[in-house]
């Protein structure tokens, strides 16, 4: 389907924000559940069955990006389409996102997937003769696209989408500096370093990260905040060493799973050069490469009549590989 914004929605910034501000969704009715993870933490699940629901109803699991959770705009969009299309879904929020305190002063990141990769087990568990899908949103996606890449045929996933991912951190963190995109860094930096000063009435942040609590308001761009804290108290020499490591760029020639990429040129939270090639991805992976779209926007029709694009494509590439007439291995 091809994707194609109207001349006063093809402005990148407008497609980011559009939805956030315009959007207006009916609430569906979310099912909690504690997931207790295997290091003694738990992370806070949203699930959002059909009425019909039954033991062979595909399920698609939903990654929100950074300071997102099951209230995210594009997530609530793409729990309306999943229902549409009589598909289950669940949000699995990370670490603290959910707005429940954890137990662990450690945080979650754009290349953590040890958490999906036990969640997506459990949903596996549940439900052994369904079909299971994924979508990652930014951060989310990221993570998603590398988690395929490292579990290969064992993904336990029939389908993935990775929407607006960050393929390569380094390149990201330094075009946020930048420019507007300084704006979205500013307001994506107030809630982590919310987050962060939350910890300190916890735990003995200073003597696990060497920061003073006063010192938090001096992480003014990601790199700053990253090599002070995410690095730090997840195990990685810097903020460099965790964005070579937890890029997904370097993981897309391995995934075996029927994934799609859709990403923008215009993207303002990254430059082009994230996205890669056919070269640079596995035969299972399908690329959307758009000119316009800006960050998780893809918005076409009118200002006053949007059509949500992004739901209609990804409902369109998962539908059939989740239909109980696919092949189960396909």
């Amino acid at each position: 389907m091809n994707f194609q914004p109207s001349f006063l929605l093809k402005n990148r910034h407008l497609q980011t924000i559009y939805a956030s501000f315009f959007r207006k969704l009916p609430s569906l009715d979310c099912k909690s559940e504690i997931f207790e993870l295997s290091d003694g933490d738990f992370v806070e699940a949203c699930w959002y069955t059909l009425t019909n629901h039954t033991n062979t109803t595909p399920v698609v699991i939903l990654f929100h990006g950074l300071a997102g959770s099951h209230k995210s705009i594009y997530i609530q969009g793409m729990i309306q389409a999943l229902h549409a299309a009589k598909i289950s879904c669940v949000v699995m929020h990370f670490r603290g996102c959910s707005g429940m305190d954890n137990r662990k002063a450690r945080s979650y990141h754009s290349g953590d997937t040890h958490d999906a990769a036990e969640f997506i087990q459990s949903v596996k568990n549940r439900y052994p003769h369904a079909k299971l899908g994924a979508i990652g949103y930014s951060l989310g996606a990221n993570m998603l696209l590398k988690y395929l890449g490292e579990t290969q045929k064992d993904s336990l996933l029939n389908a993935a989408v990775g929407v607006s991912a960050p393929m390569q951190l380094a390149l990201s963190s330094a075009q946020m500096n930048r420019g507007f995109s300084r704006f979205y860094q500013k307001l994506l930096l107030k809630d982590l370093r919310s987050a962060l000063e939350e910890k300190y009435e916890k735990y003995d942040m200073q003597k696990l990260i060497g920061l003073q609590k006063k010192d938090i308001k001096k992480l003014k761009n990601f790199k700053l905040f990253d090599e002070a804290y995410t690095a730090k108290i997840n195990g990685f020499e810097s903020a460099e060493d965790y964005y070579k490591k937890s890029s997904a760029k370097q993981f897309l020639n391995k995934i075996e799973t029927p994934t799609l990429i859709i990403h923008a040129k215009d993207d303002p939270f990254m430059t082009p050069e994230v996205i890669p090639t056919k070269q640079e991805v596995s035969p299972s992976v399908q690329l959307k490469i758009l000119d316009h779209g800006g960050h998780v926007g893809f918005i076409s029709g009118t200002l006053l009549r949007p059509k949500y694009w992004l739901e209609e494509e990804i409902i369109d590439f998962l539908q059939p590989l989740l239909s109980s007439s696919a092949d189960q291995n396909a």
